[in-house]
Formats: structure tokens, sequence, C-alpha cells
């Protein structure tokens, strides 16, 4: 039998066949000891993709006689058990308590595990006693599984009484509090799917009605992950993405099955409440949509061959296959072949490279040719235009990536040097960039890379100074480089349309950070659905580059090998591209599994279409 592998922070010891970790149990899947005593509990044996399918955590019951720190720090350890309604934790409690403790209320995420303030601080009363809990919290998850970052301290009491002779708390803050460690174990980030929603733009024909936005979550790895994925999806978007993003579930919909998985051909059968049974299929198609992307981002390594919807009677309601899905509905779809990188060589040319190529060539058209030498550019996401800025930072272009074509005029013009970032293109076809005033910045918009530019109103900015954007393929989520009193970090904001039909406004609203540990960013793009990739440094740190969820937590993808003196760095939303970065050996690329390797020793500017 394999060693039980330990969690960080604690204690392991051997009782009767079966390891403690401190005040936890940790039971091995597929090995077979006879505990001598206790109930039976069932152990999940079914293949993960987490690498963690041979340690299954469960609480320990309390000791008779424990001192009150020592049920304290039971009952947290018990929180970090595998069990899905906390029922060892919850012996930890008195009656009272046991009532009204919501557990999933929300998790405090703090860098260690909870622990007296200054050693034990308990503080006898009339009633009972109080132990002080304190530790520096990261992070939060609300009741709807969002994640937000929050840096502060953290402080709370819980008190204990006497029941039946033994201390039991009575009085505790709903919710978990978790250190890092174990929630990096116990959650998992998920993607939810939902469909973008442009309201005043909707009817534009550039606005597809099937556009999917990722919704990140956290959700628990072990305790029934699909059936708590669709869940949460159905319980609709977070509320950050709440304004932009619509579910295509009726009202009220939930599952009429109490639990879900993937049958043996590896398809998702889901039988819902009578809320579906009036949906067309377009609209169950839709659905089913959802689903797919939704549960395969919980699942990653099964492929879901279809998934079938079913009313509350079991009667086929649509299927989508796997091939229709990834055809009708990908969150980033494909069009055609690889799309290039791109860069700007040594006398500025736009030239392109693709996998099979050595080397990179000149794009057709003008920005091909030196004769507009550029500072910055961006490729429409169907690599047929392309916008660029010139070296002084002055005047946007925008011309056709075609032989025989003529640069025209600037699109515009800014009175300040260097006062005009890269552009970004969104997946609508239209043109984003920034242009920095003497009195702050002001963000544009130019429908489909043409006609006069319509400011976006960004009232979370303040005074502060747009460095560069990065439109999201959806068109309602940008990325902002923000500078502020000497440090640059990295916003995320959602777009929303407002107005008319005829007039309609645009603003960005809810700007938060997505690396807030990081004090200075230099250069961030998309790389999937909801991640990003981040170059930044910390206080007093080296530079660094890694990945980023949208929600500001890290992502599980490893990290990245390190490369010296990144200015620029682009990925696909296509995962499987490699990442390419403008460095001191010149343009590198870092394909999947691999080093970072020179693509030219001379070149600036790197990125994909968008």
């Amino acid at each position: 039998m394999s060693r039980p592998r330990a969690v960080p922070g604690a204690r392991v010891r051997r009782v009767r066949g079966v390891a403690l970790l401190g005040s936890v149990a940790l039971v091995l899947a597929g090995c077979a000891s006879m505990p001598e005593s206790g109930d039976v509990k069932a152990v999940d044996q079914s293949p993960r993709a987490d690498g963690d399918s041979q340690v299954r955590v469960y609480g320990v019951p309390p000791q008779a006689g424990a001192r009150p720190t020592n049920i304290v720090r039971s009952f947290l350890d018990a929180t970090t058990s595998d069990e899905a309604d906390f029922r060892t934790a919850t012996q930890y409690l008195a009656q009272s308590a046991r009532k009204t403790w919501r557990p999933f209320l929300v998790t405090n995420v703090l860098q260690e595990r909870p622990k007296p303030e200054n050693g034990p601080q308990i503080h006898g009363d009339r009633d009972g006693y109080t132990v002080t809990l304190s530790g520096s919290q990261v992070a939060t998850v609300d009741a709807a599984h969002a994640y937000t970052p929050e840096e502060k301290p953290y402080h709370r009491t819980i008190h204990l009484i006497k029941e039946k002779g033994q201390w039991r708390i009575d009085r505790l803050p709903n919710g978990l509090v978790l250190g890092q460690s174990d929630f990096q174990r116990i959650y998992q980030s998920v993607n939810k799917y939902y469909f973008a929603s442009y309201k005043t733009e909707s009817q534009e024909p550039k606005a597809r009605r099937d556009v999917l936005v990722a919704d990140p979550v956290y959700l628990r790895r072990r305790i029934d992950p699909i059936t708590a994925s669709v869940q949460a999806l159905l319980d609709g978007p977070t509320n950050w993405l709440n304004q932009v993003t619509v579910s295509e579930f009726p009202s009220r919909t939930r599952l009429a099955s109490r639990s879900l998985s993937l049958d043996d051909s590896n398809a998702l059968r889901v039988k819902l409440t009578k809320e579906v049974v009036s949906t067309d299929t377009g609209q169950c198609r839709r659905m089913a949509a959802q689903l797919f992307f939704t549960v395969q981002d919980m699942t990653r390594a099964s492929k879901i061959s279809e998934v079938e919807l079913q009313d509350d009677n079991g009667n086929s309601l649509c299927v989508l296959s796997q091939s229709r899905a990834e055809r009708d509905f990908a969150p980033q779809p494909r069009t055609g072949g690889p799309a290039d990188e791109y860069y700007l060589d040594a006398g500025h040319r736009l030239v392109a490279l693709s996998d099979a190529a050595a080397e990179a060539s000149p794009v057709r058209g003008p920005f091909g040719t030196g004769k507009t030498p550029l500072g910055s550019v961006a490729v429409a996401r169907d690599e047929r235009t392309a916008a660029g800025v010139s070296t002084d930072g002055r005047s946007l272009y925008v011309a056709a990536l075609e032989d025989g074509t003529e640069r025209g005029g600037p699109m515009l013009t800014s009175a300040v040097k260097d006062g005009l970032t890269a552009p970004s293109w969104d997946g609508l076809g239209d043109l984003w960039i920034a242009e920095r005033t003497v009195h702050g910045s002001r963000l544009l918009r130019m429908r489909e890379g043409k006609g006069d530019p319509e400011q976006v109103a960004v009232p979370g900015l303040g005074d502060r100074r747009i460095k560069a954007i990065r439109m999201a393929a959806d068109g309602i989520r940008i990325a902002i480089l923000v500078e502020d009193g000497g440090r640059t970090t990295l916003q995320l904001g959602r777009v929303e349309r407002g107005g008319s039909s005829a007039r309609p406004l645009l603003s960005v609203e809810e700007l938060r950070p997505i690396a807030p540990q990081l004090e200075d960013v230099v250069a961030a793009s998309w790389a999937g659905g909801s991640r990003l990739v981040v170059v930044g440094r910390e206080s007093g740190g080296v530079q660094q580059m890694q990945f980023m969820e949208t929600d500001g937590s890290a992502s599980n993808v490893p990290s990245l090998p390190g490369v010296t003196g990144v200015k620029a760095v682009a990925a696909s939303e296509d995962e499987t591209r490699p990442l390419i970065a403008d460095a001191v050996d010149g343009i590198v690329r870092l394909p999947p599994d691999a080093n970072w390797k020179t693509v030219a020793k001379d070149g600036t500017a790197p990125v994909y279409p968008g």
C-alpha cells in the first residue's frame, strides 16, 4: 500500500490502518484496509484527472474531554474533509449551532490555516470560552461560487459552551475559513458558459446569438462534481457577468435527478424540471451547448460524446453531439487552419509566421511594404484587415491585408506623442483603441474598423491613464493596463451597451484587478475563455510570467519557464497555440511542453489575431 500524501501544514500519524492527518483521516481509494470499528464509508474509486484519486480526506469525531482550543482546531480540520454535508464537522457544534451554521455562505481563503492570535488566546467567561482566530486573508468565494481577491487581516471569534459535559461550539461565523493549500486541494476552478447579450446592438448582423462567454467559479473537486457544475450553471451567471450574459434555461429550471454522471459512452443525460417542456428545438440545443461546455470544463480528461436533455418524465427533448457542439457553439471557434503569428520586423513592417514556415514573411498589402513604419499593430480575427499605429504613437491606420490595396489616411490622430495605445479587435469585427491625453485617457471604438471613433465611458477609471488594452473575442470583456502613481495594474471591465439601437451608448463597468499581487504589469494577453497570460513583478521582486483567471485567481496551468526582459507577450485563445514574446533575445516562441526558442533576433510587438 502506498504512503498517503500529506496535506501541507498537517501532521500525519497512522491509527488502525487509517492515516490520520491532524484531525482528519486519509482513506486510500483502491486499497483494502479493515477498520476495527466505526461506520462504513463508501469511497469513490472512479478515475479522476486531478491526480488525487488515491486520497480521500474525512473528518475525525471529537475526543472526549478535549479542551476548547483543540475542539476549534479539530473543527477547522474537519471542515477540510471530503464530506458533502460536513457531517463530522457538525459534531463539534452545539445543538443550537448545528441548526444555524451555513457553511456555503462564504469561503474565506487565508495565506495559511487560521490560528489563535499570538498563541493560544482563550478567554474564560461565565457561560463558556471564546477563541480568537487570526490570519491574512487573500480572497473570498461567495455563495454563488464566485472568487474575489480581497487582501486584509482576518479576525474572527468562536464561542464554546459545555454540552453534556463536553466542550462544543455554539457561536461561530457562517461559512468556511481555509488556508490556500487546503483551498487548492478541495476546490477547482470551472467555467460555466452563458450567451453574450449585446442588448441595444443585438439586432446587428455582427452580433451572433450563439457567442458563449466563460464565467469562472470554484466548485469542490470530489463532491459529485458533474452535478455541482450543472447546478451552478442553472443558478445563472455570477453578479459580475449578469448584466452582459443570458442563460437559455427558463427561470427556476432545476435538476429533476439527484445525481449526474457520464454513461459508458461518455454521454451526459440530464433530466430537468417542467420549466423546459415548452422550449423549442433551437433553445433546447443552446441549453445543451451551455451544459456541454460547462461539464466538459469540469471533467476535462473525459471527452463528452453528447448531451441529451430530458423532461422530468425522462422523455428526450433534444440531443447535441460533440461534433455539432464544437462546430456551432465553441466558445473560441476556429476559422479554418490555425491563425498566423505576427510581429513587426526591424524595418517596422508587419510580418506573419505560420507553424510550417521557417521564417516570417511580410504580409500582403501596405503594412508589409515598410512605407508606413509601425510601432504597434493588431490583426483582425478574420486575418483580412489590420490596424497599426505609427512609430510616433500619434496616427492610427487601417488597411486590408491584400495585394494591390493602398493605405488610406489616418483614422485617428492624437495631439500627444505616444498618445495612442496598441489597437485591439474584438470577435464582432470592431476596433478598439485608447488615447492618452494630457489630463487622462479616453477609450474609443470604431465599428468594423470604419467610421468615426465612438467614445466609451469608463466610470471607474477616474484620472488614471490607460497604458494598453486587450479585447476578448466576445466583445463584452476588456483587459486594461492602468497607470496610477508610478504603478501599472491589470484591470478587467465588462462592456455594457445602453442607449437605443439607433444610438447605443457604450461603457466599461466594474473594473476589477486581475493580478493584484503584481506591483508593475508590463503586458497581458487573452489566453483562453477565462484566462490571461500576464507579465509583471511583485514589489521588490523579479519579472515573472504567469497565467491568471479573469476572477483574479491564479490559474492551475503549470508555471511557465522564465525568459529575460519581456516587453510584450501574445497568446492565442486557442490554448494549443504557442506563446510569443518580445524579450531580450528578440522575438521568442514557447510551444506547448517545450522551452522558449528565438524566432527572430530583431522584432517587436508580437500579436495573434485580435
